[in-house]
């Protein structure tokens, strides 16, 4: 059974699975104004995988009865040094968001709440892709440092990223 305590830990999850989506909406608009499109839909990309996250966990509190509250979102940053600033910065993020992740199931693992700990091993698994995948882009552009050539290459190619959320999966 659900504790209130496990319940609001949930809610805090999700709704900072809202508030990541907005982080990289602010991140694809730094990208769009200094004409970097791929790069831009990366992030906008990533903001619709987050939001998806942030689903994934209402529907399964409202799965156990229980009620999703909704929070305010604090304002994300806006102003990035270079796309590399905000690569490195989405990497931080994710770290975090690994760590909350990580406290969460802890905290299901203690109340042995076998539901929740079934629920979040997607969460731990995506994780580890989503570190990968910021770790990937920050060593390219890092490689690649101020080579035009590269940079429309690598631009052209984030350019290509899509959501397609799993079937069945964050839905009633």
């Amino acid at each position: 059974m659900l504790s209130n305590e496990l319940l609001q830990k949930l809610n805090d999850q999700m709704n900072y699975e809202f508030y990541s989506s907005h982080v990289y909406l602010a991140m694809a608009a730094y990208c769009s104004a200094v004409s970097f499109d791929g790069f831009a839909n990366f992030f906008i990309v990533q903001a619709e995988e987050e939001k998806f996250h942030a689903m994934k966990i209402y529907h399964f509190i409202n799965r156990l009865g229980k009620r999703a509250l909704i929070d305010g979102l604090k304002s994300p940053i806006n102003e990035y040094d270079s796309l590399l600033d905000a690569f490195e910065q989405s990497y931080e993020h994710e770290k975090t968001v690994t760590k909350r992740i990580y406290d969460l199931s802890d905290e299901a693992l203690n109340e042995r709440e076998h539901a929740t700990i079934n629920f979040l091993k997607w969460f731990i698994d995506e994780q580890v892709e989503e570190e990968a995948t910021f770790d990937s882009i920050i060593q390219k552009l890092r490689r690649i440092d101020n080579d035009s050539n590269a940079f429309y290459m690598l631009d052209a190619e984030l350019a290509k990223r899509t959501f397609t959320p799993p079937a069945n999966e964050g839905t009633l």
